[in-house]
């Protein structure tokens, strides 16, 4: 069958966006220094962020309320004021970020919707990802934008269907093996697998290597031409 749509994720996978979440765990490390070492900092909130993940969704705000859970945690319900108002402002600042394509993403992204029908497929909160998309200059590139709460087969089955002619005549790439490969291949579409350079231990999973519809690129450049053999 012909490819006629291309999923991309975009967190990590069209731009930063983990490197600016590991500068903000290390200054919250920073914050909460007085209370433990930075492993038992580093795991408390990373329990925090897991337990919270089907409360608040993936993003910077859960992330901040994430932060602040942890603090209360670990001061025995006694943050200093200092504390709250810093993780406050880390907050803001991340939602602030300038946004800026990776290497090679305007290039490929432009080729690609020359043949294909291009649908940004990401998590997160709806807000934030509309800011970014904005101000990334991409938007325009893209037929469909679909901003969901997890990545499942039956979201791949659902946005390939609504924006494309079906999951067997679509790919999509992404930076994520757990939420871009493996729930696009069982959807039955073909997967590509673009690392980034820092990969959050929530999205760790192992790659399907035996799959014949799945393919490790070395980045996003790759991607094109992969597209165009699958097709």
């Amino acid at each position: 069958m012909p490819i006629t749509t291309v999923g991309l994720d975009a967190d990590d996978t069209l731009w930063h966006n983990e490197t600016i979440f590991r500068l903000t765990h290390d200054r919250f490390a920073e914050m909460l220094g007085e209370h433990g070492d930075r492993e038992t900092i580093e795991d408390r909130l990373a329990a925090t962020e897991r337990r919270n993940l089907r409360l608040y969704g993936y993003g910077i705000k859960g992330f901040t309320l994430s932060m602040i859970e942890t603090a209360m945690e670990l001061t025995g319900g006694s943050p200093p004021p200092r504390v709250i108002s810093e993780i406050l402002a880390a907050g803001r600042e991340m939602l602030g970020h300038p946004v800026e394509p990776l290497p090679g993403v305007d290039e490929a992204l432009a080729e690609l919707s020359e043949r294909y029908r291009l649908v940004l497929i990401t998590k997160g909160d709806l807000l934030d990802q509309e800011r970014k998309l904005a101000a990334s200059g991409l938007g325009d590139l893209f037929a469909g934008v679909e901003i969901v709460s997890e990545k499942t087969a039956d979201t791949y089955r659902t946005v390939f269907n609504r924006h494309g002619t079906g999951p067997a005549e679509a790919v999509m790439a992404g930076n994520s093996m757990k939420s871009d490969v493996l729930p696009a291949i069982q959807a039955g579409a073909w997967a590509a697998h673009i690392p980034y350079v820092i990969t959050w231990a929530h999205e760790l999973a192992d790659a399907p290597e035996s799959e014949p519809r799945f393919a490790a690129l070395e980045s996003i450049s790759k991607l094109p031409a992969w597209v165009d053999r699958v097709g």
